[in-house]
């Protein structure tokens, strides 16, 4: 947006001082023994078209715009020479020097954005610039005028350079403070979530343990099963990813249910891994209706296989792709990390083996895992519907 607006300033900038240039080249051009009578018209009517070029360089900054109003204003030039060998007078170059200074020499302002331009640039100031100080009566390449077109050129291209540098410090500074709100706003998140942790633990689980270890004093058996059982249900949608909202001190909205839809828990472990920075692509559908009990099964195994993917595969992407048949539903989690050989992992680490695989085969599931090191790993998961 900010490029836009440079780029609209200059055209604008440009447009009007080649205007004003040639506009007072014509009134200069047609003062009495300037040009000749009979060339005159030919020379306003070049003008003219001129000043349309640069109208249309105004509003869309075409390079073929430019180069028509360099074409244009050279042949204007050329024109009022006419005819050529005629001993010159001071008035005519002084008469075309607004035209060279400010009607073609404006376009500075908008050839300053890249190498190509710069080559036009260069063709229009040396043009323009010979062509008046060959109008001086003495024929010479070095006259007053001519350095005047030749300086015009440099000031516009100078002011084109100056506003776009201005303009590309500005972006960066913006982009700096961009990324430093960023930064700001996630650590007052991350400060966030963790006294809204502390509190969350504080108002049950530790309350609950606390209660245990004075013996239950004051609260009846039944009473601390069921404060147990919120406390157990609100831990595994915490590692399910969510984020239990708390109705008043001590509450929070748990609802039990009997069966699940896969696709609205699933989000949970997609949002889950996209703030730990794992970019996982989703494919099938999840919209199926599970037991609690395998549903969480299921759900934990699969965040089980994505953490594993973040932690060890060395990559930052993933893909899942769910399936299910009339009695089973399946996951496949594979990534193109570096891998691993499945039978040298030592019987001791018991995370796959208990945080997986045991987790399936208790709801009647099961899960396999095919690995070669350098080409990535890949994790079949099913569950029965």
């Amino acid at each position: 947006m900010i490029e836009k607006e440079r780029q609209r300033l200059l055209r604008s900038a440009a447009r009007a001082l080649g205007l004003s240039g040639v506009v007072l080249s014509a009134v200069c051009l047609a003062l009495p023994g300037v040009v000749d009578p009979d060339i005159l018209p030919s020379v306003l009517i070049v003008l003219a078209g001129q000043a349309g070029a640069l109208v249309m360089v105004g509003r869309s900054g075409h390079v073929g715009w430019i180069v028509l109003t360099i074409v244009l204003g050279c042949g204007a030039l050329a024109l009022a020479q006419l005819p050529w060998g005629q001993p010159g007078s001071t008035a005519l170059p002084t008469a075309l020097s607004p035209l060279g200074v400010a009607g073609l020499g404006a376009l500075g302002m908008v050839l300053s954005d890249s190498t190509p331009r710069w080559l036009i640039w260069a063709g229009g100031a040396l043009g323009s610039s010979l062509l008046i100080a060959a109008a001086g009566p003495t024929r010479g390449l070095i006259s007053t005028p001519a350095v005047a077109t030749l300086a015009g050129w440099v000031i516009t291209l100078i002011i084109g350079l100056w506003v776009t540098v201005g303009v590309q410090r500005a972006l960066q500074r913006i982009e700096s403070i961009g990324r430093a709100h960023h930064l700001e706003r996630q650590a007052s998140e991350t400060e966030a979530q963790r006294r809204q942790g502390a509190r969350l633990l504080h108002d049950t689980v530790l309350a609950t343990l606390t209660l245990l270890a004075h013996s239950g004093v004051g609260v009846s058996e039944p009473a601390l099963r069921e404060q147990a059982a919120e406390d157990s249900r609100l831990l595994r949608q915490l590692r399910l990813g969510s984020t239990p909202m708390p109705q008043f001190s001590g509450t929070y909205s748990l609802e039990p249910v009997g069966e699940t839809a896969l696709g609205t828990t699933l989000e949970s472990v997609k949002q889950r891994f996209l703030r730990m920075g794992l970019s996982v692509r989703w494919h099938g559908s999840g919209q199926v209706l599970l037991p609690s009990d395998v549903l969480d099964a299921f759900l934990l195994a699969l965040a089980e296989c994505l953490e594993n993917v973040r932690r060890h595969a060395g990559v930052a992407e993933a893909d899942v792709t769910i399936t299910q048949t009339d009695d089973r539903l399946r996951a496949v989690v594979t990534d193109a990390g570096v891998g691993f050989d499945p039978d040298t992992v030592s019987a001791e680490r018991l995370g796959f083996t208990e945080s997986v695989v045991a987790r399936l085969r208790d709801v009647g599931g099961d899960a396999r895992v095919f690995s070669v090191p350098g080409s990535g790993t890949t994790v079949f998961l099913e569950v029965p519907r």
